[in-house]
């Protein structure tokens, strides 16, 4: 063989020196060679010993550091005296150590206990085999093992006995120290397990020690290991509070525990960098869950910069700089600009990381199979893969939390602007949206906008990541990955019609569901005369019907969703077949690194390719919901200069108006108050009346600025307060209904109630004036609503009272002892301007305003006014022909006797007024000895009284219970489809993991080696097993659907069913707005979420199983790892759950607030407005929502708390299986399988993340289910129809009532209301009932009625006991005009007819009775003239006309009057009262009337006091009886009316 030259030999044999020398260095260095003892070179035996003397060296340092100071400090103290004898407080601190305490001391006992088990395994090792022993090693793991035994005693003594609170900053530093040294020396012995071909028992250990070790470094980061629960001087007395003079103390000498005074803010305000990186300071509020279930003082407040107040003061800074005209989208764009940018960077750094897997998993199959282009490839490529999974878990962990928190502040800004814009609107505006639309602004159209912040970024993200898989196909697959193109983009043109149509569908459900949810909110709201007229059932089928049209579209959505779902899932299957069969026929080579990552980069590309067709409907319904917000938000608000206040002292005109012309809407050519010319001086009563619809109400409107002015000038001089016709009554404490927002003053404050005669009343509610008011002020009596008006009106004590018709309500006695010590008392000095019909009321005004058609037709006194022969002659002649109907029945000679006279003549001016006198003392005394009776008969029973009728909302507590679940699963066909859909998915995952392992298999690692198929039959089996995967998941598909869309309906039937049939005392202690909540946001999360998480946790707990399959395939010493890092994660979840659970049930809890707050302010707009509390309403609107916020921030902080743990975990796993699988010899393992298996597992984090996640998000989803089915099993009323049971179609014939014993209670531990009473109504007898509020007459009614039930006695009608036929038979058979008149949006003939069993001939009739047909025909759509929501557009006494209409058409035998003419005029209340008696002339006519004359013509008269009956005769017997309590209130009424004709 010819020589090489000289020159080339030489270098070779330096090259060969150089590489020998390298190679002997690295072996002594690293002692990655074997000592002379194995039968290796001795000069490797200094190599041998480094680590081992390195290990030893550093323990012993670290031991020593340890040791010496410890007992130095020992000596020193025993050595040393005090400094001074004044002893000083010694204060003991309690510490309860958390679990990273514990388990930083149980990893310092398991490592200790590991090296010491490997200390005495290695020599019993060598000596099995002969060998002689490595003393170097055995010296190493017994110095470690005692080591780890004085870390133990350490930790143990620092932490427990000096009550340290965090771990020594000496034993920290250590622990990560250790962390870096475990992880070099394990580098060590994977390199020596690679040249020996096998693993050792060390190694094991190694790694234990190195997950131990991470543990140890997590706990030196986290520094604290437990928390301070009492600070204590022990020679102080154990006081809790801070001390009186606690401003004088420093802040060293506040205890501990004063911190629990002031507010909690949430630590994410004060946390570190690195708290907030790894969400640590989620830990206290975890730590309180899992020690108990939360409550919402548990939460702690949001930072001020995340407050609502805040936000919106920015929302409104930024409409204020880009004008009014700004697009809305732009504006909350801008107020959280910098978190957008945030969040942009985070996905970026999201959608770039996840793409490195499917990059390197070519490189690292070719590294398993042993050709790295580079010396550690595969290490490096190991590290490549966790750090960008690192990154990937963190910036996607913190991406999903900050653009939460963007939602949250575009939700809060958007119902802070709603909310104002509400309380602002004008008359016109507020007529085109009603109540429920504008409910549906703040919780339908902004969680629509909301919900665009999560897809703000798709918009550029998406087509990146689309960009990116491209690049990685074209990277691998060459020209065939534009048939991965072509591919991608005819899914999407697929899925577009798909998910358009889902659009489509989903925007009717939504309209549909407004219409439901308006019906069902009017529903709620007027139940109470629902049951009275027994029509529940057919507003039951109302809603049913409504539902079913929301179902119609449902159903078709669930079609629309089962394509786009198929297509997301079988996607990568068609994708994937697409470019692989173009690779064959294009004859692109295939080898498995190349076909694992396109299968990975298909994996990736399923989410962009169905996520484009999402983001295109996002944007479209979010800018429908934009546009619909931006329009409310520029609707008219009312005038700002429609009235000109004016300082007091540049006037004497309190309320002046000069030609005032006012229209409710200005497109009538008539407006609706015209020729307006009043001058009111300041301290004068000014008296306003008229027949109904005169525009009385309108004329105070003028005055407070709520009717649109067409032209004139109006001004006020200094403050209002208005009383309305309709009370408008807060949910919350009668004392804050009365303060409403001022601070208490006790002596005014009873001042007040003692104007208002409410202190009697007070005495009889369990709690006085802490007690609750439902909503609406349910459980209070039109009286007693009007009362709390009155009051809250005179505590404000404003300039100007404006009152509207407030003695209606309330009877005679007390309207006389209102209007004296109210109007003639308190307000002597102020300037008060008050509507009524009751003509007695006017002789004490300054000035009366006499109304008709919208024009002042009389101003003056009464004398004056009077002598005029006008109008208002025809008002006080209706009233005094009442008076005559008294007079009438009342004999001179009786009258004679009950008064003793002075003077011979009653013509005698003097003498009336000594009678007025002495009629008026006896009759107030009277009520003083029934009301002292009362009272002492009350006490009793008071101590009985032990709840309040509105309690907090009720949530489960814990885990949602297993029986919630199964009610779910089988709600549908009993659940017989749920094994099909499950054995679907099983099927499908067995062949989507075949045709991977397939295409792995079937082609070569390299170019160069020959595939064992053909192309032709790989690419063939493929199709097969892909087609037969897609079509096992359409199966699994449909029947999903099929299953929630029955389940939905199941649940939506039973939930509506119960509530309907709920007795009405669940109505008065339940605000409507938590069963909306329930029918609402609940119903959609049944209807449209929870079918798909839970079948999302069944699927992705299957995809799961399939993972772990193959992976253990590959090396079943996966599960080394995997099980311990599954139980970890298991735990971790246990732990969240119970804090997650509870903060779901509270976020549920405290929507309900906001909607009702929400509803109540915007149906007493008007009465803040009057009383100038916006302001304060504004401030509640955004406490409320603060409340939302707050468990809504912490939940996704718990949340990322979970996952971004999860991640690690799961990470780990995933670079421990690389790291396994490049240390295994190659004889060991197939490369082609191995890479299938890391291609699986670049998923594994990611599903086990997501099995996690579903499983969380279904148990707080599933609340929902629970919260539905909390209300479909509430207890039903007695049944509608008794089989066997019902009367014959002409019951009742006659109409006999008889009450045996009656006693009735509205609850088991409140007092009676009715105490045993007894009589008879005859049949066509006309009964009145009368007596002072609270005693018993609506109960009574409401027992004829069955809306409550009595627990003693019976009520027999017609010889039939009420209690033994079905509450339809009942109701449907017996009539009633409420206290409350109520209409229904829609039209008259609606109203009249709300079953439409009448014709239009009949409802004429019925309107002429009842004096409405002149109004109904004056308008321009006659019987289908506009209702607009409660009926707002009708004034109060047309209303309660409305409701006398419809009885009129019933003809019932019986027909009850609870205050039917309350809100009328004298004049038309006796038209009214002769309609009644021609009508119901054979009828049994039960009248409850505050007005006498409307009971004087009665047949018989019952008084009632506190639940007994007093008297029950004839009125011509009772009045013969001056002692007689109905002949006192007859000579009390008749007192205050003679008042009126003055002489």
């Amino acid at each position: 063989m010819p020589t090489p030259p000289a020159s080339t030999g030489e270098q070779l044999m330096a090259i060969a020196a150089k590489n020998l020398m390298e190679s002997i260095w690295a072996k002594q260095l690293l002692g990655l060679g074997e000592n002379k003892y194995r039968g290796e070179p001795a000069d490797s035996i200094f190599g041998v010993y480094i680590r081992h003397v390195l290990a030893i060296a550093l323990h012993m340092v670290f031991v020593v550091s340890l040791i010496v100071p410890f007992f130095w400090k020992r000596c020193r103290f025993c050595t040393q005296r005090p400094r001074s004898s004044v002893l000083k407080p010694t204060y003991s601190k309690k510490l309860q150590y958390g679990i990273t305490h514990k388990l930083a001391l149980l990893s310092c006992v398991s490592l200790s206990v590991l090296y010491c088990i490997l200390g005495i395994w290695s020599p019993l090792y060598w000596w099995l085999r002969a060998r002689p022993k490595d003393i170097g090693a055995e010296g190493e793991y017994v110095f470690q093992a005692m080591a780890w035994a004085i870390i133990l005693a350490y930790a143990y003594y620092s932490l427990t006995k000096e009550s340290n609170e965090k771990f020594p900053l000496l034993l920290r530093m250590w622990w990560i120290l250790l962390l870096i040294l475990y992880a070099f020396f394990l580098f060590l012995n994977i390199h020596e397990m690679r040249e020996q071909n096998h693993i050792t028992f060390s190694i094991v250990v190694e790694i234990l020690a190195l997950l131990l070790s991470a543990f140890l470094s997590y706990a030196s980061f986290c520094g604290r290991t437990g928390e301070s629960s009492l600070t204590q001087s022990i020679e102080e007395p154990l006081l809790n509070d801070i001390p009186e003079n606690s401003e004088n103390l420093k802040p060293n000498d506040i205890p501990e525990n004063s911190e629990n005074l002031k507010p909690k803010v949430t630590p994410y305000a004060t946390a570190s960098f690195l708290s907030r990186m790894s969400f640590f300071w989620m830990k206290p509020l975890l730590d309180v869950g899992h020690k108990k279930p939360l409550d919402i003082d548990d939460v702690p407040q949001v930072a001020d910069v995340h407050k609502a107040d805040h936000v919106y003061c920015k929302f409104r800074n930024q409409l204020d700089a880009k004008g009014s005209g700004s697009s809305i989208a732009k504006i909350l764009f801008l107020i959280d600009l910098k978190d957008v940018l945030f969040t942009g960077l985070l996905l970026l750094i999201t959608s770039c990381t996840s793409y490195v897997g499917p990059y390197f998993i070519n490189n690292f199959v070719q590294c398993l199979a042993k050709k790295e282009q580079f010396a550690s490839e595969g290490i490096i490529l190991a590290c490549v893969f966790l750090l960008a999974k690192l990154v990937n878990s963190l910036s996607q962990c913190h991406w999903t939390f900050t653009t939460v928190h963007i939602c949250i502040c575009v939700r809060a800004a958007l119902t802070a602007a709603l909310y104002k814009k509400g309380l602002m609107l004008s008359s016109q505006s507020r007529q085109d949206h009603t109540s429920g639309e504008i409910i549906n602004y703040m919780s339908v159209d902004a969680q629509r906008i909301e919900e665009f912040s999560w897809y703000l970024h798709d918009i550029w993200a998406l087509p990146l990541q689309i960009l990116l898989a491209l690049v990685i196909l074209y990277q691998n697959l060459g020209l065939a990955s534009l048939a991965g193109v072509a591919a991608t983009v005819l899914i999407m043109m697929a899925n577009y019609p798909l998910v358009k149509m889902q659009q489509k569908y989903n925007k009717n459900i939504m309209e549909e569901k407004d219409k439901r949810m308006k019906a069902t909110s009017e529903t709620l709201k007027n139940m109470r005369i629902l049951k009275l007229q027994a029509w529940e059932s057919r507003f039951l089928m109302k809603l049913e019907t409504l539902r079913g049209e929301e179902c119609s579209w449902l159903k078709k959505y669930f079609y629309a969703l089962s394509g786009t779902t198929f297509i997301f899932w079988a996607a990568p299957t068609f994708v994937s077949v697409v470019t692989f069969g173009t690779c064959v026929i294009l004859g692109v080579p295939l080898t498995t690194g190349k076909i694992l990552s396109a299968l990975a980069t298909f994996q990736i590309l399923q989410e962009p390719i169905s996520g484009l067709p999402d983001l295109i409907s996002v944007i479209a319904q979010s800018k429908v919901s934009l546009d619909r917000v931006d329009n409310f938000l520029k609707q008219e608000e009312l005038q700002q200069d429609a009235v000109e206040k004016v300082s007091k002292n540049s006037t004497d005109y309190a309320i002046e108006i000069q030609e005032g012309v006012f229209s409710w809407d200005p497109a009538v050519p008539t407006p609706t108050i015209r020729g307006l010319d009043v001058h009111i001086k300041r301290g004068m009563k000014v008296a306003v009346c008229g027949t109904v619809g005169s525009g009385k109400s309108s004329f105070l409107s003028c005055i407070l600025g709520e009717i649109p002015k067409i032209s004139g000038v109006v001004k006020i001089s200094g403050t209002k307060a208005y009383v309305s016709q309709t009370p408008w009554i807060q949910s919350g404490k009668i004392r804050d209904n009365i303060l409403f927002g001022k601070e208490l003053e006790k002596s005014r404050y009873e001042s007040v109630l003692q104007a208002c005669a409410f202190k009697k009343d007070l005495e009889l509610f369990p709690y006085g004036d802490q007690t609750e008011i439902g909503e609406r002020g349910i459980n209070l009596s039109g009286g007693q609503k009007q009362r709390i008006q009155i009051a809250r009106a005179l505590y404000q004590d404003a300039d100007i009272y404006l009152f509207d018709d407030p003695f209606s309500a309330v009877d005679a006695h007390t309207g006389t002892h209102i209007f004296q010590e109210c109007l003639l008392g308190i307000l002597g000095s102020k300037t008060v301007v008050y509507v009524t019909h009751q003509v007695e009321f006017l002789f004490a005004a300054d000035l009366i305003l006499v109304m008709r058609d919208g024009e002042i037709t009389q101003a003056g006194k009464y004398e004056d006014i009077l002598q005029s022969n006008t109008h208002f002659d025809e008002l006080v002649g209706a009233h005094k022909k009442a008076l005559k109907s008294i007079d009438d029945m009342e004999n001179s000679e009786i009258l004679s006797s009950q008064v003793p006279v002075k003077g011979s003549s009653v013509d005698n001016e003097t003498s009336v007024e000594d009678v007025n006198h002495e009629q008026l003392q006896e009759a107030e005394k009277a009520y003083e000895e029934i009301e002292s009776k009362d009272q002492k008969e009350n006490e009793k029973d008071k101590e009985d009284r032990s709840s309040q009728l509105v309690q907090e909302e009720e949530r489960e507590k814990g885990r949602v219970s297993m029986w919630v679940y199964w009610s779910y699963i089988t709600a549908a066909y009993k659940g017989v489809l749920i094994p099909i859909i499950l054995l679907a998915h099983i099927v499908y995952q067995l062949l989507q993991i075949g045709s991977n392992y397939w295409m792995a298999w079937a082609t070569p690692l390299t170019e160069e080696q020959r595939p064992p198929v053909t192309k032709s039959f790989l690419i063939l089996v493929y199709i097969t097993l892909a087609l037969c995967s897609s079509l096992c998941i359409l199966v699994r598909t449909i029947l999903l659907c099929l299953t929630g869309f029955e389940s939905a309906k199941q649940f939506f039937s039973k939930m509506h069913s119960c509530i309907f049939r709920a007795p009405m005392s669940f109505f008065d202690a339940t605000p409507s707005g938590r069963i909306l909540n329930r029918a609402s946001n609940d119903q959609s999360q049944v209807d449209q979420a929870i079918p798909f998480q839970l079948g999302s946790v069944a699927f992705t707990f299957i995809q799961l199983l399939g993972i772990i399959a193959v992976m253990s395939q590959v090396a079943w010493q996966v599960f080394i790892m995997f099980i311990p890092v599954l139980a970890i994660c298991l735990w971790y979840q246990q732990y969240y759950i119970v804090t997650s659970r509870e903060l779901s049930r509270l976020i549920g809890v405290c929507k309900a607030p906001i909607i009702q707050h929400f509803a109540e302010s915007i149906s007493g707009a008007a009465t803040i407005r009057s009383f100038d509390q916006e302001t304060p309403f504004m401030n509640s609107n955004l406490h409320l929502f603060d409340g939302y916020s707050k468990t809504r921030f912490h939940k996704s902080g718990a949340t990322q708390w979970l996952c971004f743990r999860l991640d690690l975990l799961s990470n780990l796993i995933f670079v421990f299986t690389m790291v396994f699988l490049l240390c295994l010899p190659e004889s060991v393992i197939n490369p082609t399988i191995a890479g299938f298996a890391i291609t699986y597992g670049l998923s594994l984090n990611l599903t086990q993340t997501l099995l996690i996640w579903h499983l969380n998000n279904l148990e707080n989803n599933m609340v929902s289910v629970e919260r539905i089915v909390q209300y479909s099993r509430i207890p039903s009323e007695p049944p509608l129809i008794i089989d066997n049971c019902g009367p014959n179609s002409c019951w009742p014939s006659r109409g006999t009532i008889d009450i045996t014993d009656l006693q009735v209670r509205y609850g088991p531990h409140l007092p009676l209301v009715l105490k045993g009473i007894s009589c008879t109504f005859p049949g066509g007898k006309k009964v009145g009932i009368v007596g002072r509020t609270g005693c018993g007459k609506s109960t009574l009614i409401q027992s004829l009625f069955r809306i409550v039930d009595p627990v003693g006695g019976r009520i027999v009608i017609d010889g039939i006991d009420i209690l033994t036929i079905g509450l339809h038979d009942l109701r449907s058979r017996l009539s009633i005009i409420p206290q409350d008149p109520t209409m229904f949006e829609g039209t008259i003939r609606n109203n009249l007819d709300p079953l439409g069993d009448y014709s239009d001939d009949q409802i004429w009739k019925a309107l002429e009775k009842c004096q409405l047909g002149e109004i109904v025909r004056s308008k321009e759509e006659k019987l289908d003239s506009l209702v607009t929501e409660n009926g707002e557009n009708w004034s109060m006494g047309q209303r309660q006309l409305v409701c006398l209409g419809r009885v009129l058409l019933k003809q019932s035998r019986i027909l009850v009057l609870d205050e039917a003419t309350a809100s009328v005029d004298t004049a038309t209340d006796g038209l009214i009262q002769q309609t009644i008696r021609n009508q119901f002339s054979d009828c049994t006519v039960i009248t409850i009337a505050h007005r006498i004359p409307s009971v004087c013509d009665s047949d018989l008269v019952l008084v009632l006091s506190d639940g007994n009956i007093v008297e029950y005769d004839s009125p011509s017997k009772l009045l013969e009886n001056k002692f007689s309590s109905f002949a006192k209130l007859v000579s009390e009424y008749t007192v205050r009316s003679t008042n009126v004709d003055g002489k």
